[in-house]
């Protein structure tokens, strides 16, 4: 199992640096569901009290890039595995003490080191995106932040009733399985390899190690975020 997590992750460590130098045109939008995430997630940082960011995937550092400018005072760092999207972010200003090399699901720091620890689209191309999550949390001292893909909204209407049903009955993986003729991911030209990822999945998760757990959509949706909602923030509090 562990060479073929291993396997799985260097196809989309192998996508994306062979994409780098389109890196940001395809993935880094002011306008897109990230962005609004990121612009919310500053929001709290006065009320949480936050001096210190681990930011997990990091990518060609945006994340990185907008805390300096808006809270120049808090110490970020950022993690990331593919040494091209570093190069990226090193050619833009970014030094190699705040943005170094890391694994989302072993993370090289200690217990509460952080204040906060955040992650923007990372989780949907991680293979047990728990284990990530676990490590956020072992190293986050007040809150993390994660946004992310729900795939439970995507598609049509029935679509979305079809995928409601299976994982209402823990069927969905099973189901993906069968679709995906046994591999359990899909690649594509946009996103690289990635698996039907929902936040949802890592609530329970989160809210057992958190005082309080918000829930957030950034992108457009109806009052019923689990069915509706194709992109969702999540604050968990310690």
């Amino acid at each position: 199992m562990a060479d073929l997590i291993n396997q799985e992750a260097q196809i989309q460590r192998e996508y994306y640096a062979q994409t780098a130098q389109e890196y940001e045109k395809a993935h880094v939008n002011q306008n897109d569901e990230h962005f609004f995430a990121l612009s919310f997630m500053l929001s709290t940082l006065d009320y949480l009290e936050v001096k210190s960011i681990l930011d997990v995937g990091s990518g060609t550092g945006r994340t990185i890039k907008y805390i300096k400018k808006h809270r120049p005072a808090i110490e970020i760092l950022g993690i990331e595995p593919v040494a091209e999207l570093r190069d990226i972010a090193y050619t833009q200003g970014i030094s190699k003490d705040e943005l170094i090399p890391g694994d989302a699901t072993n993370l090289s720091f200690q217990d509460n080191e952080f204040d906060l620890v955040c992650e923007f689209g990372v989780l949907h191309h991680i293979k047990k995106p728990e284990i990530a999550v676990s490590e956020m949390l072992r190293v986050a001292k007040k809150s993390i932040f994660i946004s992310d893909n729900n795939h439970l909204a995507h598609g049509s209407p029935l679509i979305r009733l079809t995928k409601y049903f299976l994982h209402s009955l823990g069927l969905w993986k099973l189901a993906h399985l069968i679709k995906t003729k046994g591999r359990g991911f899909t690649i594509s030209k946009g996103d690289g390899l990635s698996y039907p990822y929902t936040v949802f999945d890592n609530y329970e998760q989160i809210e057992q190690e958190c005082q309080t757990t918000h829930l957030l959509s950034t992108k457009q949706s109806k009052i019923n975020l689990y069915r509706t909602a194709s992109h969702i923030a999540l604050l968990g509090i310690k």
